[in-house]
Parts: C-alpha cells; structure tokens; sequence
C-alpha cells in the first residue's frame, strides 16, 4: 500500500494542468507577433547628445584622481602581507 502511495506521488509530479493538452480550450492567449524588433531595425537617434565633452573630461578626471587615491590606500596593505 506504502509503495502504490509513494509510486502515485512522484508521478503526480510529472503531470501537467488541463490547459497544456492537446485539445483544450481555446482561451490560451496568443502569442505577440512584434514581442521582438526585427534585425535590421534601428532605434531613433538622439535629440540631444548624451554628455558633453567637458563633463566628459571632468568626470573622466575625477574618476582617475578616485582611482590613483585607492591605489595609495591598497599599496601599503598588501605591502604589509
């Protein structure tokens, strides 16, 4: 009796709704036809552009300064290993 219980519970694992068989009611949704751009279509350009070239370089600037101000924070705890 244990065994048909065990047996019917792990293939109940394998079963699917109502919904998915062959046949079933028809009110599935359809799938979208345009859910993904086609290959060749591009986006729209730009109005504006995304940064100008002085913020560029200045955020550029502050970047390397964080970066070179880590390396003197790091450089002398690994020294010390």
């Amino acid at each position: 009796m244990a065994v048909l219980l065990l047996a019917g519970l792990g293939l109940g694992g394998c079963s699917i709704s109502l919904s998915e068989l062959p046949g079933g009611s028809d009110a599935t949704p359809a799938k979208e036809a345009d859910a993904f751009p086609a290959v060749n279509d591009l986006p729209t350009g730009r109005e504006d552009t995304a940064m100008a070239p002085a913020e560029r370089s200045k955020i550029e600037k502050e970047l390397i300064a964080a970066r070179e101000r880590q390396a003197v924070v790091a450089a002398p705890s690994s020294a010390t290993k």
